[in-house]
């Protein structure tokens, strides 16, 4: 499906409001705003504002197919202050950036929803599913909850993500795992707060929490299999109030990624094993706290061959990538209907053009690409068997 200039113009030009106004997670008023007024210019009427939080879902309906499918964009910003500032587009909210392309992502779908309303080769029901919250917010969970998939069926959903350091323009599509789980964890040391010249008087958290960022360590190395993947961060550490006091109280904060959900059980156990053992070592309270904030992002195989056949119409497609580390709240998503969620190149990663890093800038010459693949995916989708 070829796009015109004018509309491939008209996408950057609205990528790089979104840019210039980025919204946090959670706080998407505007950014919703925005996407439900290029809607309507775009000739789709029925719009549906506000679904889990400040999601939008669009429905654009054409002959009498009773198939239905779901694209989906994220739409919020990070908490980081970018550093492109010559940038004519550059963020004017202070220390909020798009710094993961979500502005890209939420055009890309405007100029899908642009290239399905004026083709009439197709027949069914398409839901376009901006969705907000997406950065730690539990933005999928929230639209679910809200009856995402009962007050709008579809049969199946695609999304994608920009991916840096791919040639731009390329799709990648994964057989299965595309991006990892991502659960966040705190814990809590609890001792008795004293002067830091007499210790004997004191119960130490600080010295607690240092054997525990050692022992962390080792949970990769030594508790799962070497052929399983996983990462144990440990990102926070707070604690401490006066330089000659020994501290009541130790907190750290931290993240798990891994590509199986038994393989974060494991990572889980043996974090409460080892705070137990150190609470116990130390006479001091310990405590973690585990929270499973993203599943893991798994294509399902018909959806992902379906994907790669109407992305070989676009572009060049690469099926030998291997999964990232990184997590995806689309994985909830992929738990409620099958799907496939793929990347699409963003160019050169290099001068701190990385996700999350505030130097990135997404590529508006993909959008183009991404537009295209959306749509042929739903085309695909709706007459496919």
């Amino acid at each position: 499906m070829d796009m015109d200039q004018d509309l491939s113009a008209t996408l950057t030009q609205w990528r790089r409001h979104l840019h210039a106004n980025p919204d946090l997670t959670l706080h998407e008023e505007r950014t919703a705003g925005f996407v439900a007024a290029r809607l309507r210019e775009l000739g789709v009427d029925d719009i549906v504002e506000k679904v889990g939080g400040h999601g939008v879902v669009a429905t654009i309906r054409k002959g009498g197919g009773n198939r239905s499918v779901g694209l989906r964009a994220d739409m919020d910003a990070l908490p980081i202050q970018e550093t492109n500032l010559s940038l004519p587009y550059a963020s004017t909210n202070p220390g909020v950036m798009h710094a993961c392309g979500h502005d890209g992502h939420t055009a890309a779908l405007l100029g899908a929803a642009a290239l399905l309303v004026r083709d009439d080769s197709w027949s069914g029901t398409v839901r376009l599913v901006f969705q907000p919250a997406e950065e730690g917010g539990g933005g999928a969970k929230r639209m679910i909850a809200d009856g995402l998939f009962k007050r709008f069926p579809m049969d199946r959903i695609f999304g994608w993500h920009n991916w840096p350091g791919l040639e731009a323009g390329t799709i990648a599509v994964h057989d299965s795992a595309v991006m990892a789980a991502g659960a966040r964890f705190e814990v809590t040391f609890t001792g008795h707060a004293g002067h830091a010249a007499l210790p004997h008087l004191t119960k130490d958290p600080i010295v607690a929490a240092g054997q525990f960022i050692v022992a962390a360590q080792s949970v990769v190395a030594r508790s799962l299999d070497p052929l399983d993947t996983g990462v144990v961060s440990l990102t926070m550490v707070n604690g401490g109030e006066a330089q000659n006091q020994i501290a009541s109280r130790v907190v750290i904060k931290g993240t798990a990624r891994f590509l199986k959900m038994e393989t974060g059980d494991a990572i889980e156990a043996t974090l409460r094993r080892i705070v137990q053992g150190i609470g116990t070592s130390f006479d001091i309270e310990a405590e973690l706290d585990w929270g499973l904030g993203v599943a893991v992002t798994a294509n399902h195989p018909a959806e992902r061959d379906l994907a790669a056949a109407a992305s070989a119409k676009v572009t060049k497609v690469r099926r030998d990538m291997l999964p990232a580390m990184t997590s995806e709240d689309f994985s909830w998503f992929l738990h409620e209907v099958p799907g496939a969620f793929v990347w699409i190149g963003n160019g050169s990663a290099e001068g701190g053009r990385e996700l999350h890093n505030p130097n990135y800038n997404f590529n508006d010459e993909i959008l183009p690409v991404a537009a295209g693949y959306l749509a042929e995916t739903a085309k695909a989708s709706l007459s496919s068997d």
